[in-house]
């Protein structure tokens, strides 16, 4: 395995799964913007794991209803509701991100809301060992600009992305450096450079180097 000064790491679907928390904050939004008979299903939210939230609006809401208001909203209940709600880490994710930092400069990119990686850090405790991170709520950037943005910014020499998507792979080539698909996840992909099929196989892989 070629050497790597840093790992830079998805949210949903790599480190948590948090879908039935994100249904509710959605749900509360469309009751909030006058439609209580409107939910979302977390199917229908599997299925956007990974997309920008505009993207992810577009595929679920299809009534005729004010984008920016209710995105708006959208963000303010994510803002109030995550940090309590929160979600569940996959076996082997706390432990080894702690081990993991002893060795590896620790990052996180996600296209999720700009307080998404806070309240992720903060009720999952791992705040210490992450050392950045950027989203595209911070930068409106998708994940491969933001992915050299954290490169260039903490001067980055061989970083590799774990993700969990084709999408992620995808925005990782396009950043120059290579993937880690974690087959655990939400979505499928075809031509990462490396594939786990849990986090502790990865944490393996990567400290017996």
């Amino acid at each position: 395995m070629k050497p790597h000064d840093s790992i830079i790491f998805d949210m949903d679907g790599t480190l948590w799964d948090a879908v039935d928390s994100y249904c509710k904050v959605w749900d509360k939004t469309f009751m909030q913007m006058g439609m209580p008979e409107t939910t979302v299903s977390r199917q229908e939210l599997l299925e956007c794991m990974g997309m920008p939230i505009d993207e992810i609006f577009a595929h679920i809401v299809t009534a005729p209803i004010d984008t920016k208001t209710f995105l708006e909203k959208l963000d303010q209940n994510e803002a109030i509701m995550m940090p309590k709600l929160g979600g569940t880490l996959y076996p082997g994710v706390f432990d080894g991100i702690k081990e993991l930092s002893k060795s590896y400069r620790l990052f996180m990119v996600s296209n999720c809301g700009a307080d998404g990686l806070k309240n992720f850090l903060a009720f999952t405790q791992l705040t210490p060992y992450i050392e950045d991170t950027l989203t595209h709520g911070e930068t409106l950037l998708n994940k491969t600009e933001n992915i050299k943005l954290l490169i260039n910014r903490h001067k980055l020499t061989s970083p590799i992305y774990m993700g969990d998507t084709q999408g992620d792979c995808n925005y990782a080539h396009a950043a120059n450096i290579p993937m880690i698909y974690a087959s655990y996840g939400f979505g499928k992909c075809n031509d990462a450079e490396y594939t786990v099929n849990s986090f502790n196989q990865f944490v393996e892989l990567f400290l017996s180097n």
